[in-house]
C-alpha cells in the first residue's frame, strides 16, 4: 500500500477537554516519510512534535506527550483518526496545548479528513509485521498482540462492577474505522468527575463532549450511537495510542479492560520488539515450571497444586480448590468468599459485595487452569484473550462459597482454547461467561 497524505488544507475550532482552552486546528499536506506531526503555533518558534512512545508524560484519562518545554495533551483522538483512516503524512497545527475534544469521538476529524481528500503518494508504506506474541498486564487488565495479517482488535470493556461489560472484535481498515469506531464517544463514571476536577482535568468537559455513566444509567445529550459504544471507544483509543509506535503494525490486539497506561506499556513492548531488544530493565529471574498434566490418580487439586500451574499470586488468586475434574474437559472449583478479602475495604464499605469483574477473573483462572491441564504442556501459560456473554445475576457477599463450573468448548492446534463457565452459590447460578485463551510457552529465562 502506498503512503497517503491530504490534498488540501482544512481546519476547525473547538475547546480542549482537559484544559478547556479554545483552539483552532489546521491540517496541511505533508511529504513522504513526514509522519503525523503536531505544531504549536502559539509558542515562540512554533515548535513541532512527532508524538512518540518515548515522549509520554501524562496518561491520566488522556495521552499527553512533551518534547523539551513543548507539551501536548489528549492527542489520542486526532492520532486515531489519521491512523484509522490510513493517512501517513500530515502537519497538524494547533494554537493551544490540546486538540479540540468536539463531540468526544474521532468522527469530526474523519469528516475533516474526507473534506481534505486523502491522496496516494509514490512511496510504499512500511509495516511492522509481528512475528511472535507480545503481552502486558496490570492486575485484571491485559493486552496481548498476536501475529496477524492486518490489524484486528478484540476488546473487552468493563467497569469494576461489571454493569457495562461489552465485547467486540473488528478488522480495522479505513472503511470499518470510519463507520464502526470513529463515532464512538469518550465516557466517564459519574463518581470520578469530582476527583478528575481536583486533578485539574476535564475543565472543558460537558455532556456535549462525553457520555457519563451513573449507576446503570447513561447520561448524554444524544442517545448511544451503538449499543456497545464504550468498547468501541476503547478500540479508538488503542488505535490512537499505537500510533506512537511510529510505524503501522500488523497484529491481532486482544485487550481486556484497557486504558491509556496499559496501551502505553504495549506500545513500549512493541517498540522493544521492533528494535530487537528485551523490554525488561533487569535480567529476569529464572522461573521454575512445574508439571502441568494430571497425574494418573488426580481428580481434584489443592491450592498448592493450583499454584504450581497458574502464575497468579496473592492477592489475586481466585481459586481455593478444584473439587472435581471430568474427562479432562470439565472442572468444578471453589472460591471461599470471606470478609477478609482486600477488595471488600472499598467495595463497598458497610455493604460488601464481590465485584462482578472478580467473579469473571475467578472463572477465567479456573478455565485457564483446565485448559493447561487439557493441553498438558509444560512451560505454557494461558493468556486471557476475551470474554463474551458475561452475565451477573445475584450479588455475592462474604460467607458465600463460589462454585465455579468450567467446560472446554474448543481447542485449536493447542494454541487457542475456549470455555463456557458459570458460578453458583447455594446451587443458584450467580454469574456466567464464555472465555477464550491463547496458549503460549513461557519465554526462556522468564
Amino acid at each position: 500500500m502506498k503512503q497517503r497524505t491530504i490534498l488540501r488544507e482544512v481546519g476547525l475550532h473547538g475547546r480542549g477537554l482537559h484544559t478547556g482552552e479554545k483552539v483552532h486546528l489546521v491540517c496541511k499536506p505533508a511529504p513522504e516519510d513526514h509522519g503525523v506531526v503536531i505544531q504549536r503555533t502559539d509558542l515562540y518558534g512554533k515548535p513541532k512534535i512527532k508524538p512518540d512512545v518515548g515522549m509520554i508524560t501524562d496518561l491520566v484519562r488522556n495521552t499527553g506527550v512533551s518534547q523539551g518545554h513543548t507539551k501536548l495533551h489528549t492527542v489520542e483522538h486526532v492520532l486515531s483518526a489519521f491512523s484509522g483512516t490510513g493517512l501517513d503524512n500530515v502537519l497538524i497545527q494547533i494554537d493551544a496545548s490540546e486538540p479540540p475534544i468536539l463531540d468526544g469521538s474521532a468522527r469530526p476529524f474523519v469528516d475533516l479528513i474526507r473534506e481534505a481528500e486523502p491522496v496516494e503518494q509514490d512511496k510504499e508504506r512500511s509495516y511492522f509485521q509481528l512475528d511472535e506474541a507480545v503481552s502486558v498486564s496490570d492486575g485484571n487488565r491485559s493486552i496481548i498482540a498476536l501475529p496477524h495479517d492486518g490489524l484486528r482488535i478484540t476488546c473487552t470493556s468493563s467497569d469494576d462492577r461489571g454493569i457495562h461489560t461489552q465485547h467486540l472484535t473488528l478488522d480495522i481498515d479505513p472503511e470499518s474505522y470510519a463507520s464502526e469506531i470513529a463515532p464512538a464517544r469518550t465516557f466517564t463514571i459519574y463518581e470520578d468527575i469530582e476527583e478528575l476536577l481536583k486533578l485539574g482535568k476535564i475543565r472543558g468537559g460537558s455532556l456535549d463532549s462525553a457520555i457519563v455513566i451513573k449507576g446503570d444509567k447513561v447520561l448524554s445529550k444524544e442517545p448511544l450511537r451503538f449499543k456497545d459504544e464504550f468498547v468501541r471507544h476503547k478500540i479508538l483509543d488503542i488505535i490512537g495510542d499505537l500510533t506512537l509506535l511510529g510505524i503501522a503494525v500488523n497484529a491481532h490486539i486482544v485487550a481486556v479492560r484497557p486504558g491509556h497506561a496499559l496501551n502505553h506499556e504495549l506500545t513500549k513492548a512493541l517498540r522493544a520488539r521492533l528494535n530487537g531488544k528485551s523490554s525488561a530493565a533487569k535480567p529476569p529471574k529464572k522461573r521454575e515450571v512445574a508439571t502441568v498434566g494430571l497425574g494418573p490418580t488426580e481428580t481434584d487439586l489443592d491450592v498448592r497444586r493450583i499454584l504450581d500451574i497458574i502464575p497468579h499470586r496473592y492477592p489475586f488468586v481466585m481459586i481455593d480448590r478444584v473439587v472435581e475434574i471430568k474427562n479432562d474437559k470439565e472442572l468444578v472449583a471453589i472460591k471461599n468468599v470471606t470478609i477478609n478479602e482486600p477488595f471488600f475495604q472499598g467495595h463497598f464499605p458497610g455493604q460488601p459485595v464481590m465485584p462482578a469483574v472478580l467473579q469473571l477473573e475467578a472463572m477465567a483462572q479456573a478455565a485457564g487452569l483446565l485448559i493447561l491441564l487439557h493441553v498438558a504442556s509444560e512451560g505454557s501459560v494461558a493468556y486471557f484473550m476475551s470474554c463474551d456473554k458475561a452475565k451477573f445475576r445475584v450479588p455475592v457477599t462474604p460467607g458465600d462459597q463460589l462454585v465455579i463450573h468450567v467446560k472446554i468448548t474448543k481447542v485449536r492446534a493447542n494454541r487457542i482454547a475456549a470455555a463456557s463457565c458459570h458460578c453458583e452459590v447455594g446451587g443458584k447460578k450467580v454469574s456466567s461467561a464464555d472465555v477464550m485463551f491463547a496458549i503460549m510457552e513461557v519465554p526462556e529465562g522468564a
